[in-house]
C-alpha cells in the first residue's frame, strides 16, 4: 500500500472526501515526522511508537574492496510495532502460509 491507497482506505472508511482524507493522512504523517525529528517519541497504542535514536560513528568495511571506511554518525528513525499490530501481522501471515501449502 502507497500513500495515495492509504488516502483511499481513509476515505472509503469514513464519510470524508478525497481531497479530506488526503488533508487528514499528510497532517498525521507530518506531525510524526516533525515530533521524532525534534526528538519527540510518538506512541500510538496497539500501532506502535516512533522514535530517534543515535548510531555512533564506526568503522566498516567496503564489501567489494575489503577496505575499512568511516561510517559518520546519524540521527535515524525506529519503529517499534505493537501487541495489536503484531498480531494483525502474524494471523496474516499464517493465513498466507496455509494457502501457500
Amino acid at each position: 500500500m502507497n500513500k495515495r491507497e492509504l488516502i483511499r482506505a481513509v476515505a472509503d472508511g469514513t464519510h470524508w472526501t478525497h481531497a479530506e482524507a488526503a488533508d487528514a493522512v499528510k497532517a498525521v504523517l507530518t506531525a510524526v515526522e516533525n515530533a521524532v525529528g525534534r526528538g519527540d517519541k510518538v506512541s500510538i497504542t496497539g500501532f506502535g511508537s516512533f522514535e530517534r535514536v543515535h548510531r555512533p560513528s564506526r568503522m566498516a568495511r567496503n564489501p567489494s574492496t575489503g577496505a575499512e571506511v568511516r561510517v559518520e554518525e546519524s540521527w535515524v528513525p525506529k519503529f517499534r510495532p505493537g501487541s495489536r499490530f503484531k498480531e494483525v501481522v502474524d494471523v496474516g501471515g499464517r493465513t498466507a502460509a496455509k494457502a501457500i501449502s
